[in-house]
C-alpha cells in the first residue's frame, strides 16, 4: 500500500472552500492556473454569502469539483471536470507544495480519466496546460496524453476514450494490483452494468474492463471470484464476507453485493492483496486474509 493513492470526493464542505483559499493564496501554486484569480474571487464570495457547512452544489456549477484526498484523509488538491459536447476538460492541481513530487498529481489524472470516461461518457478528455508547466506536463504524458495542438502561451493535451480503454487493458496492473475475473462472471457483470442505472456503478465497470480475464477452470483458486466466501482485514476489523449479486445482497448476514463499495473493491482480488478504499467520509484500509470459498475451486460452475 505505498503507491500513491488519491480518491476524488464530490462532496464540498465549507471547510474545504477554507483550505482551496489558502491554496490559491501561494503563487507557487496558481502561477500556472489560467483561472485562479476568478477562482478566488468565486470561493471568497460563496464563503461571505452561503452560510452553509455544504456548498457542493454551488463549485457543481458549470461543471463537476472534486476535493482530492490522500490515503490519510487530508485534502491533497482538486480536479474539476467541465463536459462541453462530446469532450471533456479536466483541470488539476495539487495544492500545497509539500505534496508535489510525490506522484498525486498522476494519481488525480487517473481517478479524472476514470470519472470522464465511465460516469461523465466523454468521447474525449482534454488538459490544457502553461508549457513552462514541466511537472504537470509529465503528469499527463505519463498517463498516455498526447499533444494535440499548442500555442505559445498554452498547450492541448488529449485522450481519446479508445485509447483510454486500450491501455486500461493492456497494462490493468500498471498503478493496481492485477484482478482477475472469470469469462462467465464478465459477461454476467457486463449485463447487471448495461441495466444499471445508480451513479456509482462507472466503479464495476472500471474494474471489468481492467481485469485480466480468465477461464473459469483456470482460475487459481486464492482469487475472490462472484459467490465466494472471503475473510478481509478492514481497518482494525476482521470480515467474513461473501460477494454476490445484488438480487441476494444481505449486510445483516455478511453478502455484499457486488455494486456495493466494498463489493466491487475486492472483486479478482486474491489472499494477501492490500489496498486503500475511499467510502462515504473516510479512507479505509483492507487486506484479503483468505478466500475461505470460491465455486469455481470447489467445482460449482452452475453458481
Amino acid at each position: 500500500m505505498n503507491k500513491p493513492f488519491i480518491s476524488l470526493c464530490p462532496e464540498i464542505t465549507r471547510t474545504n472552500a477554507l483550505t482551496l483559499m489558502d491554496w490559491l493564496e501561494d503563487e507557487g501554486v496558481t502561477r500556472y492556473l489560467s483561472d485562479s484569480r476568478h477562482v478566488s474571487r468565486f470561493i471568497e464570495q460563496v464563503i461571505g454569502r452561503v452560510q452553509l457547512p455544504i456548498l457542493t452544489h454551488l463549485f457543481n456549477q458549470g461543471g463537476r469539483f472534486f476535493m482530492a484526498y490522500d490515503r490519510h484523509d487530508v485534502p491533497v488538491g482538486f480536479v474539476r471536470l467541465v463536459k462541453n459536447g462530446a469532450d471533456c476538460e479536466m483541470v488539476l492541481v495539487i495544492g500545497q507544495r509539500d505534496n508535489w513530487g510525490r506522484r498525486l498529481g498522476a494519481s488525480a489524472i487517473r481517478e479524472g480519466m476514470k470519472l470522464a470516461f465511465f460516469d461523465m461518457r466523454a468521447e474525449k478528455l482534454i488538459a490544457k496546460i502553461h508549457p513552462d508547466n514541466a511537472r504537470s506536463i509529465k503528469a499527463f504524458v505519463r498517463s498516455g496524453f498526447v499533444l494535440e495542438s499548442e500555442t505559445p502561451a498554452m498547450k492541448s493535451f488529449a485522450m481519446g476514450s479508445e485509447r483510454y480503454l486500450r491501455l486500461l487493458r493492456e497494462s490493468p496492473a500498471v498503478h493496481a494490483a492485477e484482478i482477475y475475473i472469470t469469462e462467465l462472471d464478465q459477461a454476467r457483470l457486463r449485463g447487471l452494468v448495461e441495466l444499471e442505472q445508480g451513479p456509482d456503478i462507472f466503479e464495476l465497470e472500471h474494474e471489468i474492463e481492467r481485469a485480466i480475464i480468465v477461464d473459469p477452470r483456470q482460475v487459481a483458486e486464492d482469487v475472490v471470484t462472484m459467490n465466494s466466501k472471503a475473510l478481509l482485514q478492514v481497518d482494525d476489523e476482521a470480515l467474513e464476507v461473501a460477494l454476490v449479486y445484488p438480487e441476494d445482497a444481505d449486510d445483516g448476514a455478511g453478502k455484499l453485493s457486488v455494486f456495493s463499495d466494498i463489493g466491487t473493491a475486492i472483486l479478482g482480488y486474491k489472499e494477501g492483496d492490500a489496498f486503500s478504499l475511499r467510502v462515504p467520509h473516510r479512507t479505509c484500509q483492507i487486506r484479503i486474509d483468505k478466500v475461505l470459498y470460491q465455486p469455481e475451486a470447489a467445482g460449482d460452475f452452475h453458481l
